[in-house]
């Protein structure tokens, strides 16, 4: 007989809802996951992993012909076909096998269905009532959001998982969007050849520094991409050669493909959330241990809380969830104080992100504008990553950029931008000091290694000036 009772349920078995249930069963708790689609989720199938497969190619080529001695050895262009090949290869071509063995080793449950919470601690799949000793976790994720644009629902746009599950590269590509996603496959689909046409309504990558987006509006430029900034789509309409866009400015723009990647709506719409109180297609309101204000057994972690809408930030709330439903469950202790091990801190001001464009953008914490908008008295530190003896070994004529917000009273960074090839490596430094609240002067005794382009942080403290 199929076991329907467990200590916790996790609806959603995506990278956050494996960590959930796998703390829970680690402290002594048995869980359940329940999962309509791949066991792994969006970010091992359609988000992350694909997209930095089909990017990684064509970022490679260009960091070796950015180098003497491999630009001469460089004789043939991005093979293309390889590329979604070995993309297909990270997916696993859409089969989840390894992480269902994965969950069975953990220990945890897992039902594939459908999930509708029906009552009080009840989950519902397919006519079998499943039920919670002491939690529910929801961690379904997010969809596209497609706007109100008429015509558009009818061209059958791409969304972020067609361009990441694409078989071949279409002739041109319209991005309607200025985000992460229409900045990531802007670059991967321009280094495959594809005529790509951004459409944003304002700057690239808004709440980013104003520095890292003018880089990298002008790096698409450079890879041959067209991106438009305060012109928008008003109709669409799919023609022959593909799909048709009437823009505000008079225009007409013509491409094979459309990808829509404008933000992000909550996969709740048939989750049962009437059943309990809650409104189908709403986000959930969290508090940092990550329950759903106004219960006691229901949680939500990942983009369904509309905290961070980041993988990493998802799997950071998972844990702290995972190990408070065992302390509640367990009548242990709960450390629910600022930094403690039940609350997701992190989420409201020290998210560290990155942009896999060709120049990276790599960002932690706060920008000067956000800071001084939060009641900061801020220092901006700048200094060119080019003048950094690592990073000119790292690329011929390197180009790229480091910014470091510092709070004047408390003398901690709350900020820190950089903008260049491989930053992504840089940015866990950052996060770490402010995490920490690493006074400047402390940070003077974290000696970097020569010659690497961590030598960035000596840089910022000399521009800053030493503490008497």
């Amino acid at each position: 007989m199929t076991e329907t009772t467990y200590d916790l349920i996790v609806i959603g078995a995506g990278a956050v809802g494996e960590n959930i249930a796998d703390r829970a069963v680690q402290g002594g708790l048995t869980a359940l996951l329940i999962e309509s689609e791949l066991v792994g989720g969006d970010c091992s199938y359609w988000a992350c992993m694909p997209s930095k497969a089909l990017l990684r190619s064509g970022i490679v080529l260009r960091a070796a012909k950015a180098v003497g001695g491999a630009r001469e050895a460089v004789t043939g262009d991005l093979d293309v076909a390889a590329t979604f090949k070995r993309r297909d290869g990270i997916t696993h071509d859409w089969d989840d096998r390894s992480q269902v063995d994965w969950v069975a080793g953990a220990g945890i449950g897992l039902v594939r269905g459908h999930a509708r919470i029906t009552g009080e601690k009840q989950v519902t799949v397919d006519g079998t009532v499943y039920t919670a000793r002491h939690a529910v976790a929801v961690s379904v994720g997010s969809d596209p959001l497609l706007p109100d644009i008429p015509g558009l629902k009818d061209v059958s746009p791409w969304t972020s998982r067609a361009a990441t599950s694409a078989q071949i590269a279409p002739k041109s590509l319209a991005i309607i969007g200025g985000g992460v996603v229409s900045v990531e496959m802007a670059t991967a689909y321009s280094s495959f050849g594809t005529e790509v046409t951004v459409l944003a309504r304002s700057a690239l990558l808004g709440g980013h520094e104003p520095f890292a987006r003018e880089t990298v509006t002008e790096a698409l430029g450079t890879l041959g991409a067209t991106v438009k900034i305060g012109v928008a789509a008003i109709s669409a309409k799919r023609t022959d050669a593909g799909v048709e866009l009437q823009l505000d400015d008079g225009t007409v723009l013509a491409a094979e493909e459309v990808l829509v990647a404008t933000g992000r709506v909550p996969r709740t719409l048939d989750l049962g959330f009437e059943n309990i109180g809650l409104t189908p297609g709403d986000w959930l309101d969290v508090d940092d241990t990550l329950l759903v204000r106004g219960f006691n057994w229901l949680y939500a972690c990942g983009d369904v809380n509309h905290r961070a809408l980041l993988t990493h930030q998802g799997k950071y709330q998972a844990r702290a969830a995972g190990d408070v439903i065992v302390a509640r469950a367990l009548g242990k202790p709960v450390s629910d104080r600022k930094w403690g091990t039940h609350v997701a801190t992190a989420d409201h001001e020290v998210v560290p992100q990155v942009t896999f464009s060709d120049p990276e953008v790599a960002s932690v914490g706060l920008t000067a504008d956000a800071a001084e908008k939060a009641g900061y008295d801020i220092r901006v530190v700048d200094y060119n990553l080019g003048w950094v003896a690592g990073a000119s070994l790292q690329a011929d004529d390197y180009e790229g950029q480091a910014r470091m917000i510092v709070d004047e009273k408390r003398k901690v960074i709350l900020g820190v931008t950089f903008v260049g090839q491989d930053v992504s490596e840089l940015i866990h430094a950052a996060t770490t000091a402010i995490v920490g609240e690493v006074p400047i002067d402390r940070l003077w005794h974290a000696v970097p290694a020569y010659p690497t382009m961590n030598e960035i942080w000596l840089r910022l403290l000399e521009t800053y000036g030493r503490p008497a």
